[in-house]
């Protein structure tokens, strides 16, 4: 797998929704997180800053979920379901996007993966603590 990937394609699950990223630093910043919405969603995420994500065809079929602070979009398929990317709390120019969803990738491709704590968001922590923390790595091992 290529790591240094720059620019990508995806869709949801239907194909009603499709778009192209430049990711910020390819597949380098893949990760999950512990926080309520996304231990749920169980998704692998990559990063890419707003500007470089264009929605291809769709946008009229996308649905946005917020919870909580209610700062971070969560962006899926109105007709499939799909989490496709969302707005990033901890960084708002930038969006998170779904690994699945993108074209020749799979989040099984991944042997590990770190495993953000937003738990404890580091935009919840007091002013001047240390940014993200780590919660642990999530590890897939193939059987043979």
């Amino acid at each position: 797998m290529d790591r240094d990937i720059e620019t990508v394609e995806g869709a949801c699950h239907c194909g009603t929704v499709r778009f192209r990223a430049r990711l910020s630093e390819g597949l380098r910043s893949a990760r999950r997180c512990d926080c309520s919405y996304c231990r749920m969603r169980g998704a692998v995420v990559v990063s890419a800053a707003k500007e470089d994500f264009t929605v291809l065809a769709g946008g009229e079929a996308l649905s946005v979920y917020r919870f909580n602070t209610r700062q971070s979009e969560h962006f899926f398929c109105g007709r499939c379901g799909i989490y496709t990317h969302h707005g990033r709390r901890s960084n708002p120019g930038q969006y998170g996007i779904n690994v699945a969803c993108l074209e020749g990738l799979s989040p099984f491709d991944f042997d590990e993966v770190p495993v953000n704590d937003g738990v404890r968001h580091p935009s919840d922590a007091p002013a001047g603590a240390a940014g993200p923390r780590l919660a642990g790595v999530l590890r897939f091992i193939r059987n043979p």
